[in-house]
């Protein structure tokens, strides 16, 4: 053998040795794709026939309502309503048509806990059961605020009682208006007899 032949016959080991090393690394290694995860900021549970999907709770404390977005999946032939149960008795309840999604992305299907448990940033517990199996688990939920744009306009607003009406602050101004003008014509008139 000459020393050209031996060359590349040396070339030939070294690729075959690099191929071999690198089919090796996959071969050990564990595929990405097969792993499954959220994608997002909320999380993934099954519930029975339920599925849900980027779940989070949006809110701007601990003690302020929260309201939950993400989608619930429904596999079975029923409707099925899920319960989300929260912090301090707080509850709320998802109906799901049979074979389709609720959303709660949409201003329609509002999801709203009276109180959330825990502090933007944080995860809570919630306990979610499904009336078609009567299945239910405890999972871990993140808290989220306005802090990313696009959980702005999911913060839930104050409830109308916490709020003065505009009848009633109308009404207050209105009663502030006469017990003003008594007053003026009071004075008027005291003014016109001491005359």
């Amino acid at each position: 053998m000459n020393r050209a032949q031996r060359g590349k016959l040396a070339l030939t080991a070294a690729a075959l040795g690099a191929s071999l090393l690198t089919a090796g690394c996959g071969y050990i290694t564990p595929q990405q794709t097969s792993h499954q995860y959220s994608a997002s900021d909320g999380i993934r549970a099954d519930l029975g026939p339920l599925q849900l999907r980027n779940i989070l709770i949006v809110s701007t404390g601990e003690d302020e309502p929260g309201r939950l977005i993400g989608a619930v999946y429904n596999s079975s032939s029923k409707d099925v309503k899920l319960t989300v149960n929260g912090a301090k008795g707080s509850q709320t309840e998802v109906p799901v048509k049979a074979n389709s999604y609720t959303l709660l992305n949409e201003k329609s299907d509002e999801a709203i806990l009276s109180t959330t448990g825990g502090k933007p940033g944080s995860l809570v517990d919630v306990k979610i059961s499904e009336n078609g199996t009567n299945v239910s688990s405890t999972v871990k939920v993140p808290v989220l605020d306005a802090t990313l744009q696009e959980y702005k306009d999911y913060v839930p607003t104050p409830s109308p009682s916490a709020t003065s009406t505009p009848s009633s602050s109308s009404s207050a101004s209105a009663g502030a208006t006469s017990s003003a003008s008594a007053t003026s014509s009071t004075s008027a008139t005291a003014t016109a007899t001491s005359r």
